[in-house]
């Protein structure tokens, strides 16, 4: 059998590998096909039932929660909790496919229906390798939001990063504040566990993933050579090595939905509307007073009234766009669109990204790495899984072992506070023959031919260096006034005067390379790809300034976006909420999700998603008079 699988993954291979990259259009799209249809069928057999009411009928709940992204999704189950409130949550989306399930499928779904299809405006300093000269930003839309569709990677940032928060303004929002939210949301299953850093009874299932390569391995071992310790990374430190953990329980995502809506479902007090975009926050002006929404369903239009509050949880990228729509945001922008300005607050003016570079392969002399081709052939694989939680299909699309790093280029003043991570994955992009890695970083063909294509099927492993406080920040504006039109997503990647941010993602290139260079890589004859990637040729490769020119050429958002609506006190003219997460000036009206985020964090974002979430729940609720209840 194992010679079997072996054959057949070779033939697929050469089949794969020999038809020209623009050609795999058709390929693809029958790819994406399947997965529609597989939403269509998920969505036939649903947990959920949508009760609309007659058009002529206008509802009334106490909280109205819209978005349910991962931190709505929190809300919704936890004021819910209270019999005596009725929560309705609206969600654009549907019902994630039985598909998502599969840690895997991250890439392939960020083309589908239950991606929101947004990309960066072409900016021309970055981002000359990439289709349309654009950043590609994959956003979740379905129940869930990103946690459905996202890499899985489970990690809550740097204390520091909470202890500035709260130096900011913020009350209660320190690490000693927050600790607590992760917490309660967690459900984990992790070798490695830091006395008082974990909880084994939450929802939310949190687990060390069950495959690791023996590439993964000696990277780990290579890091430690190179003088990282090994952590647990959601522990007392954080720079160091180790491998991920990941939002999985049993081999398999657990999502926002599955974690904390599906379970709840049949709470009467409780109602879940899918396919329901909200367009407007219907605001009083004159009372500066939110009243209700309005959202389109089945193409038609439905109003619903709050008791007590209207909660935006539509994450980074959408609760902005509402928001403005409302009436609330930059005069000058609204006033261009001809939108009645209601409050004039920065929504939007501040945005931040994760930034990071994915064309940094090494080649090895020993099959060590990832070969999914060859995987998908053997019935272990599925049994693995089935009947064990384990095995390649447990896979977090690529990604297996982690490395925290302080450069010593910034803030020298918290020695414990990482700047950039680095991100092994065991395989290189052009593992699934360009079908959906290549689109999901928006890489263009030439680049595709001639860097990751001539080493497909061969042991090749990908390092990627992810800058976690960048200098640069973007902004976001309305297109129109159209809430069906994308808004405009400006990152301004390396716009830094003083280019620091480059500079600290080359310093972690020459560590990257420090790392590779130790024994336990070198005994597998780790060599760096050395092939240029186009457009960079005049420039000596490995030089600093080869480098620049490539990561301006491919860079890629870690779709990380936070800030857009930012914390902070009244009169810090960049926010957008206060710490209560009350929109300023704005009576009855929070946002709570990633968009408060008042400065990028040192780690991934789904789970402070989930404690945003958490928190923010129980802000609510002291403020009603039901903590604890």
């Amino acid at each position: 059998m194992m010679l079997l699988a072996h054959i057949l993954a070779t033939i697929l291979t050469a089949i794969l590998s020999s038809i020209p990259t623009k050609d795999l259009g058709p390929l693809r799209n029958v790819a994406i096909k399947v997965m529609n249809e597989s939403a269509e069928l998920t969505n036939a057999f649903s947990h959920y039932s949508d009760d609309l009411p007659p058009q002529t009928v206008t509802e009334e709940f106490d909280f109205i929660v819209v978005g349910a992204s991962p931190s709505g999704s929190v809300l919704a189950n936890r004021l819910s909790e209270i019999e005596g409130w009725s929560v309705l949550l609206l969600e654009a989306g549907g019902e994630p496919s039985i598909l998502t399930r599969l840690a895997p499928s991250a890439t392939a779904f960020s083309s589908t229906e239950y991606d929101w299809g947004y990309y960066a405006e072409q900016q021309d300093s970055f981002c000359s390798g990439c289709v349309r000269k654009r950043v590609k930003l994959p956003r979740g839309k379905c129940l869930g939001g990103g946690s459905s569709t996202n890499y899985m990677i489970y990690t809550r940032g740097n204390k520091l990063d909470y202890d500035m928060w709260q130096a900011m303004g913020n009350p209660g929002w320190s690490y000693e504040d927050v600790l607590p939210y992760f917490l309660k949301s967690e459900g984990a299953n992790i070798k490695i566990n830091d006395t008082g850093y974990h909880n084994k009874g939450g929802p939310l299932g949190v687990s060390d993933v069950p495959y690791r390569t023996r590439s993964a391995t000696v990277f780990v071992e290579a890091a430690q050579e190179a003088g990282y310790p090994y952590v647990d990374n959601n522990g007392e430190h954080q720079i160091g090595t180790s491998y991920a953990q990941a939002t999985m329980r049993n081999g398999l995502r657990s999502n926002a939905g599955t974690s904390f809506l599906r379970p709840v479902r049949h709470r009467k007090n409780l109602r879940i509307r899918r396919g329901a975009h909200v367009t407007k926050v219907l605001i009083n002006a004159a009372r500066k007073e939110a009243y209700g929404v309005e959202y389109v369903k089945n193409k038609k239009i439905y109003t619903a009234f709050y008791r007590k509050e209207v909660i935006i949880s539509a994450g980074s990228l959408n609760s902005p766009q509402l928001l403005m729509l409302s009436g609330i945001g930059p005069k000058g922008e609204l006033e261009r669109l001809d939108i009645p300005v209601v409050k004039n607050l920065p929504v939007g003016e501040i945005f931040y990204d994760h930034v990071s570079f994915t064309a940094m392969g090494f080649l090895l002399n020993e099959s060590i790495t990832l070969n999914l081709v060859e995987d998908l052939f053997k019935p272990k694989t599925y049994t693995d899984l089935l009947f064990h939680g384990r095995g390649p299909l447990t896979n977090l699309g690529g990604t297996n072992s982690l490395v925290w790093l302080k450069t010593n280029l910034t803030d020298q003043d918290h020695p414990t506070l990482p700047d950039v991570e680095l991100i092994f994955s065991p395989g290189f992009p052009g593992i699934d023959f360009g079908l959906f890695y290549r689109i999901n970083f928006n890489i263009g063909d030439e680049i595709y031919d001639t860097l990751w294509k001539p080493f497909i099927g061969k042991p090749v492993f990908q390092v990627s260096p992810m800058l976690m406080h960048p200098r640069s920040r973007g902004r976001m504006k309305l297109r129109s006034s159209d809430p069906f039109e994308a808004p405009k997503y400006i990152e301004n990647f390396f716009s830094d005067r003083e280019n620091l941010d480059i500079t600290r993602i080359i310093t972690a290139v020459r560590e990257i390379q420090r790392i590779v260079g130790q024994p336990a890589l070198q005994k597998y004859g780790a060599k760096m790809i050395d092939v240029p990637i186009p457009g960079c040729e005049m420039y000596s490769f490995d030089s600093d300034e080869y480098w620049e020119c490539a990561m301006r050429a491919v860079p890629t958002s870690v779709y990380h976006q936070m800030g857009t609506c930012r914390m902070g006190p009244e009169d810090d003219k960049d926010t957008v909420v206060d710490s209560n997460l009350r929109v300023h000036g704005i009576n009855s009206l929070r946002v709570v999700d990633l968009s408060v985020v008042p400065r990028p964090l040192s780690g991934h974002t789904v789970a402070p998603a989930y404690m945003i979430g958490e928190k923010g729940a129980d802000i609510i609720k002291n403020h009603w008079g039901a903590l604890g209840v």
